[in-house]
């Protein structure tokens, strides 16, 4: 789910955070992309005729499919993504997990009925909610990226949350999702879009946390808190605390306790709200320690590539073939770098820290003057 209302809050609140690019401007950038994501948008849209492709034995191949293919136009376009997997998923995130079961069961009683109706469009729609990643799609994609020389990363936990461990560390430029909360775990720069489907034709969408912050006058822990409200997977939201109210409520009083003193009687803030633990899980949730994680892109093996896809999942032989030639060519042209990776990039001060320093600079700056003209006299 993400940050619910976030995209929209930012497009009105901060649009000069986002910016469209084309896949080709990030020739040269090392990107983290959220692995799972991907999968679940491989099993949605790589179809034939509605129904998702599979090889002879009927076993699931869309995300095998979407996976070879998509990374290999990113590599192709001078791009060095490294996937990262979601490991076990926090405690905190039960309830949410709990929710997705029920949508999925009542998905599946609207798909029966659609099916004794015959309304094909129904029968689409619900099948496509039943769409889950599982462990043997996971580890088909990893067998996958390692046979094509690209590195991936096993998370102890949240994805998106060590992907933005990855962007702080400077390990890569930015965290390639279509889940918010990317920002909200902190990465600098968010990237939407990056493994749709060419035919679709939408440009990325950039998403710059330092920007964001600026424009909405936040400091990061007041947007965790303003994330929060608006809603997360860790915790429920308040019933009727919508993203205008919500940013109102963060801008006018600045942490969840103040607000919660302060809110309105109308709005019931639910019984046991766990904000205190989710902002935590925000702030320092479970990663794998950045430094101790080597990236490297390799050869791709020729040889692993057409056993594993030809012979186990029933790919054309010609196709990943051609496949395998555009990585070699690509890996050949990549060792040009982009002429920003010579200069070293200062951050951005976090806005409300710089105007809280400027003020406090100002007031010295005056009481000395003042201390000069007495000592003068």
């Amino acid at each position: 789910m993400g940050i619910q209302g976030l995209a929209k809050l930012i497009a009105d609140q901060a649009p000069s955070a986002v910016k469209e690019n084309e896949i080709k401007n990030y020739f040269g950038r090392k990107i983290a992309i959220d692995a799972s994501m991907c999968i679940y948008q491989f099993l949605i849209a790589v179809r034939q005729e509605a129904n998702m492709l599979t090889n002879s034995e009927g076993e699931t191949t869309s995300h095998v499919v979407g996976l070879f293919y998509r990374t290999i136009r990113m590599i192709d376009n001078g791009i060095k993504p490294v996937f990262v997997f979601d490991g076990k998923p926090p405690q905190m995130k039960s309830s949410e997990l709990d929710k997705r079961q029920q949508r999925r069961e009542e998905a599946q009683k609207n798909l029966e009925k659609a099916e004794e109706q015959g309304d094909v469009e129904d029968v689409n729609k619900f099948t496509r909610r039943l769409v889950k990643v599982t462990k043997q799609h996971n580890e088909d994609c990893k067998q996958l990226l390692k046979l094509m020389g690209v590195p991936y990363v096993e998370a102890p936990c949240e994805a998106e949350a060590q992907c933005a461990a990855l962007v702080k560390a400077g390990k890569v430029y930015a965290t390639a999702t279509e889940d918010m909360d990317a920002l909200t775990f902190g990465s600098n720069v968010l990237l939407r879009h990056m493994t749709f489907s060419e035919a679709r034709k939408m440009p990325i969408k950039e998403f710059y946390l330092n920007q964001v912050l600026e424009d909405l006058g936040l400091g990061q822990e007041e947007f965790i808190d303003l994330c929060i409200l608006l809603g997360c997977d860790y915790c429920e939201s308040i019933k009727g605390v919508g993203p205008k109210k919500a940013f109102e409520l963060v801008k006018a009083h600045k942490k969840l306790e103040t607000i919660i003193e302060k809110l309105d009687k109308r709005y019931k803030v639910p019984d046991g709200w766990m904000y205190k633990e989710a902002r935590e899980l925000f702030k320092a949730p479970e990663v794998a320690e950045c430094e101790k994680i080597e990236l490297k892109w390799t050869e791709p093996d020729e040889e692993g590539l057409l056993k594993f896809l030809c012979e186990t999942k029933g790919f054309s032989e010609d196709r990943v073939k051609n496949g395998v030639k555009k990585l070699l060519k690509a890996r050949q042209g990549s060792t040009q770098g982009r002429l920003d990776s010579f200069f070293t990039v200062i951050p951005k001060t976090n806005p409300v820290k710089r105007k809280a320093e400027e003020a406090g600079n100002a007031k010295k700056k005056k009481a000395g003057g003042k201390g000069q003209y007495k000592r003068g006299k």
